[in-house]
């Protein structure tokens, strides 16, 4: 198993799980994500992940719905990323990306594994669940993204980055340099 797909399988199960506990009355509060609701994150993970896969499944793009069931939607999407990574083949395929083209594997690892990383934070605070996420997943991601500062904040990506507090958790400063306010 690639490290890339064990990664995005570890994230999906967290992403998953906080997708699960959502309670029904839930998904039309509001995330840290301005002017999104907890449904609209989980659409959007979906909707990349469609976008995403697509090149490689062959389908077309199929857009999802404000009356979509987004718990069936994401477990068929995120299914359909394993799979794809699963395949030594599928997974080195290239493919277009916000960043230019690159294999699907690294594509997943470098931007697929942090929205789905970000928008269980996002997902977890809006639904009022635990939003902790394991130490390594987000220094990881910090640690890929803080050279890509500058192209992280060209219109349309992240807002412009927050001063973590003093002494905060690697999570919290990876949010904080995303322009989340934690």
């Amino acid at each position: 198993m690639s490290d890339v797909l064990e990664r995005f399988r570890s994230l999906a199960d967290d992403f998953s799980t906080r997708v699960e506990a959502v309670p029904p009355s839930a998904w039309d509060d509001p995330s840290p994500c301005e002017g999104w609701t907890s449904r609209d994150v989980v659409a959007h993970v979906i909707g990349s992940a469609l976008r995403f896969v697509t090149p490689i499944t062959g389908a077309a793009p199929v857009p999802f719905g404000p009356d979509d069931d987004v718990v069936a939607g994401w477990a068929d999407a995120g299914a359909e990323i394993e799979a794809a990574l699963a395949d030594p083949d599928r997974a080195g395929q290239v493919v277009p990306g916000p960043f230019g083209d690159m294999p699907f594997e690294m594509l997943v690892g470098r931007l697929l594994c942090v929205d789905v990383l970000v928008q269980t934070s996002d997902l977890a605070r809006a639904a009022g669940l635990d939003d902790t996420i394991d130490a390594e997943a987000p220094a990881h991601a910090y640690e890929g993204l803080r050279p890509l500062d500058a192209m992280l904040r060209a219109p349309g990506r992240f807002d412009a980055a927050i001063e973590p507090p003093e002494g905060a958790d690697v999570q919290t400063q990876l949010l904080c340099f995303l322009g989340r306010r934690v």
